[in-house]
């Protein structure tokens, strides 16, 4: 008899459930970055020795002293503007040669409902980018209309 409930609970547990009771979309977008040969504007360049870092934060594991031509970054929902410092090094290692510079990014975050599994995600508006003039020679787009997915670089940089 035990075993009739027991498979009788199973079953129940398993019809119950809902397609849309699994998360599987993506959340909220990253900002993807590209980096490029300022010299030459179609070449990819990487950046050598790059770390990354939001203001007042620690640099994020996945960006520390790296060398790559693109990084995905978090943006924080919870205002209306992240700032990111870079760190690169394309000498020797030195700190006497590091050279750093800041993004801010500035945006309008809209609140998507995607699903009961996945709640809300954040979609960024309006985005708007300024350099803070270090080794990053220019960049394109400055403004983005919005961030809503990640499926190729929102940004060019050019260094």
């Amino acid at each position: 008899m035990k075993k009739i409930g027991f498979l009788l609970v199973l079953v129940l547990l398993v019809t119950s459930c809902e397609k849309d009771d699994i998360c599987i979309e993506p959340i909220t977008p990253n900002l993807i970055l590209r980096f490029y040969n300022n010299t030459s504007q179609t070449d990819i360049k990487a950046v050598e020795r790059l770390s990354v870092w939001a203001d007042g934060k620690d640099t994020l594991s996945a960006y520390t002293s790296i060398t790559t031509d693109s990084i995905v970054i978090p943006l924080n929902a919870e205002a209306s503007q992240t700032i990111y410092n870079f760190k690169m090094n394309n000498v020797d290692g030195n700190i006497v040669n590091n050279q750093t510079d800041q993004l801010t990014i500035s945006y309008d975050v809209e609140a998507v409902y995607v699903s009961r599994s996945c709640g809300f995600k954040a979609i960024f508006n309006n985005v708007t980018i300024t350099s803070g003039g270090g080794w990053i020679q220019s960049f394109t787009p400055t403004a983005i209309t919005t961030i809503n997915n990640e499926s190729s670089a929102h940004v060019q940089i050019f260094h």
